[in-house]
């Protein structure tokens, strides 16, 4: 079933949807301080996939507490992200991992670098495992490692966008012309138009972050969604350009010094470290302080202006998507 033949309220279909068994082919990937039980429930019963984020609890026994409360609110398919990044203090990674499986989840979005082991281990075990992926060549790699979906995130993503400044008009259909296995556009998205575009371009759905952050059900602090939803397409820096590991947050005073710093010749990681740290990008998001730290951000901050229930996104986004396939479209290409 495509757009352009289903009717209002009903669920779409095409390989991520019948693979994980949800309604629309949406998800909302792994935020770190966002991917939390009410959201991620939200996200499910209104017929997205969701996940929470393994590393916003603070120790594996914390995360099957998140786990069990998530299914408290829903029975519906929803996951866990795992991301593998350096850090100064690296988790315990395999206790994360191994408390996603001793729970029973069977969708888990791994990110970030080397994920060999952790998909291994959850392919032995039977969870689906979608990769995020900033480049072709680095999906493919995941494609042979076996995992089962790409989730491709162009240049405007928030997080870390890779090094080779790819935005989504030329690598979602780059991944789709190399893949076999499906992927989900990710980055610069957050309406329906996003998710017609993203499956014209040979994707098979769309992975969310920032909008799903101006959300009712998202526990983050109100002064956080009101700058995001005053924000443009132009209000985020880019970080960690010269580290080589290049990261788009949004823009405030803190993130401005952070690149102003990093912009010397002789900078190095320490420089900025003080006001990078974790802990400094969670007060702002409990407390709401925005110009204590970092937040996470994307280009897409330009296309939301306001804060719905998840349901109303989604239901919107749906109606959009499939009024752009049912009507604009045909009436432009015959």
């Amino acid at each position: 079933m495509g757009l352009r033949d289903s009717c209002e309220g009903e669920s779409m279909r095409n390989r991520f949807t019948d693979m994980f068994g949800v309604e629309f082919p949406i998800m909302m990937g792994g935020m770190q301080w966002v991917g939390r039980a009410p959201l991620v429930a939200a996200v499910a019963e209104a017929g997205g996939l969701a996940v929470l984020t393994a590393l916003t609890q603070a120790t594996p026994e914390d995360l099957t507490k998140e786990i069990a409360a998530t299914r408290d609110r829903t029975d519906k398919p929803f996951g866990v992200n795992l991301t593998i990044l350096p850090t100064m203090k690296p988790p315990p990674y395999a206790e994360y991992r191994q408390a996603i499986i001793e729970a029973g989840i069977t969708i888990v979005e791994t990110a970030g670098h080397r994920p060999q082991e952790h998909v291994e281990d959850f392919k032995n075990n039977g969870v689906k495992v979608i990769h995020k992926c900033t480049a072709v060549r680095h999906a493919l790699s995941a494609q042979r490692m076996g995992v089962d979906v790409i989730s491709i995130d162009g240049f405007e993503c928030a997080g870390h966008p890779g090094e080779d400044d790819i935005g989504g008009l030329i690598l979602i259909p780059a991944a789709a012309d190399a893949l076999d296995i499906p992927i989900i556009a990710s980055g610069g998205i957050a309406d329906g138009r996003g998710l017609v575009a993203a499956l014209a371009l040979g994707a098979e759905g769309v992975n969310m972050g920032t909008r799903f952050l101006a959300t009712q059900e998202c526990q983050i602090h109100g002064n956080v969604k009101e700058r995001i939803v005053a924000s443009t397409e132009r209000d985020t820096n880019l970080i960690f350009r010269n580290l080589h590991n290049t990261a788009r947050v949004g823009k405030n005073s803190v993130s401005d010094e952070v690149v102003d710093l990093l912009s010397r010749p002789e900078a190095e990681f320490q420089d900025v470290a003080h006001l990078v740290a974790g802990a400094r990008g969670k007060n702002v998001m409990e407390e709401g302080n925005l110009d204590d730290g970092l937040y996470w951000a994307g280009m897409a901050q330009g296309l939301i202006h306001d804060v719905p229930t998840v349901k109303e996104l989604l239901d919107r986004i749906m109606h959009d998507a499939r009024s752009i396939s049912g009507e604009r479209l045909p009436g432009l290409l015959g």
